[in-house]
């Protein structure tokens, strides 16, 4: 068997064995079922308002339902696990079941589609949808649709986040079928965003400057006392200044000038000396 033809078989033996527990389960308000194919054999989880009735009086029931999975399906060592659907206003399947069974009991189409909208969107869901679809005030059959909140069509949050739940009404005139579309309230869809305020900026406090520290006066080195050899060279006289008298003169000697030649020439005492 190829790959493709394995799924496809998978997914019909899946569908038949939902209807076979709609059926043995409706008094118990069947809620779904989550099959899953282990090593160990094949785990079925069943939903249901009732597990008490699901089981049945000393197991007889699951037993029962038990063998028929391995003798008609086929299943691989089937077993059966038991849970409680919770809150059955949030569960598409059960309200689908209720609402069928409300028009079997001659509810009027409008007066039931809108009760039932009302318990869901009571119980805290975002959206449901309700659409009711067969012969329902004359000999041709007709849809009617009820919408409230917030529901997706199309898509993968359609196919994953969306509960669905359908259900089949046998009155004199035909069947009339309920399906019922719901989005929890735990649900995140893709496209809920809010935007928040930003924080305002804090306030900046303008720094005082601190005072600088006052310097320490700086001692002035006392002026270095100078030496006598100091002291002298500074009362050098300037170059300008007289000449020491040369040592060796007599105090008060007159210098001779020396005569030029022409007054030596006609002096001829000077010669002589």
């Amino acid at each position: 068997m190829s790959v493709e033809k394995k799924f496809v078989a998978e997914g019909i033996s899946k569908a038949l064995v939902n209807e076979y527990l709609a059926d043995e389960l409706e008094r118990a308000g069947y809620g779904g079922m989550v099959m899953n194919r282990t090593p160990m054999g094949t785990q079925i989880t069943v939903y249901a308002e009732k597990p008490g009735m699901v089981i049945g009086k000393g197991g007889k029931l699951i037993r029962k339902i038990t063998r028929d999975l391995d003798r008609k399906f086929h299943l691989d060592n089937p077993q059966i696990d038991v849970q409680d659907v919770g809150r059955g206003d949030l569960n598409g399947r059960v309200v689908a079941n209720r609402l069928a069974s409300s028009l079997e009991r001659g509810w009027y189409f409008r007066k039931a589609g809108q009760s039932m909208m009302r318990r869901v969107m009571d119980a805290g869901a975002l959206g449901c949808e309700i659409v009711i679809s067969g012969k329902l005030t004359g000999p041709r059959s007709r849809t009617e649709k009820f919408i409230a909140g917030y529901i997706k069509h199309s898509g993968k949050p359609a196919i994953e986040l969306v509960d669905k739940g359908y259900s089949v009404a046998v009155k004199k005139l035909g069947v009339i079928g309920c399906q019922v579309r719901i989005i929890p309230p735990d649900v995140r869809l893709p496209d809920d965003f809010q935007i928040t305020k930003a924080p305002a900026a804090p306030e900046v406090q303008e720094k005082v400057p601190e005072k600088a520290p006052a310097q320490k006066p700086v001692a002035v080195p006392a002026p270095l006392k100078k030496s006598d050899l100091d002291q002298l060279l500074e009362s050098e006289p300037s170059s300008t200044s007289v000449p020491l008298d040369v040592p060796g003169k007599a105090e008060g000697a007159a210098e001779v000038a020396p005569l030029s030649e022409e007054k030596a020439d006609s002096d001829p005492s000077a010669k002589e000396v």
